[in-house]
């Protein structure tokens, strides 16, 4: 049954977001990053990360899964290449818990198509009442 969790979790995500990109022109649609990014982090253990559009990160590791959207980026300083975000998520372990979370995090550009990145995300793990909770993530991705 703790498989169907985490797709309800995403469902109000993706909608909400799907409502957003199509208020956006298309001159904004053209200066987003490029489409797709493929790394490694540690948030689910060891993880697999999936991000689309610089929007949509899927997570999937040895402890469970996670999806997070980012709705808000920005820089701190046109010179550094040091930018922060804001996201909505939901994760679930393999065994029992499962919850929501808001990913707040730096993205760093090592170079052409690399990124490291980190976050902090307060969380809320709904299995047997509500408990809140702090986790976070360190990855590397590659923008296609």
């Amino acid at each position: 049954m703790k498989t169907f969790l985490l797709p309800l979790l995403c469902l109000p995500f993706i909608t909400i977001s799907s409502c957003a990109n199509a208020q956006q022109n298309t001159s904004q649609q053209n200066n987003h990053a490029k489409d797709l990014a493929v790394g490694m982090a540690v948030d689910q253990q060891l993880s697999v990360v999936v991000e689309l559009d610089s929007q949509y990160r899927f997570i999937l590791g040895n402890q469970g899964a996670a999806f997070d959207y980012i709705f808000k980026r920005g820089d701190f300083n046109g010179e550094v290449p040091l930018n922060w975000y804001v996201g909505l998520g939901g994760w679930a372990e393999w065994d029992d818990d499962f919850g929501v979370r808001l990913p707040l995090g730096v993205d760093f550009q090592l170079s052409q198509g690399w990124q490291l990145y980190g976050q902090v995300h307060p969380q809320l793990n709904l299995y047997k009442g509500p408990e809140l909770e702090v986790g976070g993530a360190l990855g590397i991705k590659y923008q296609f």
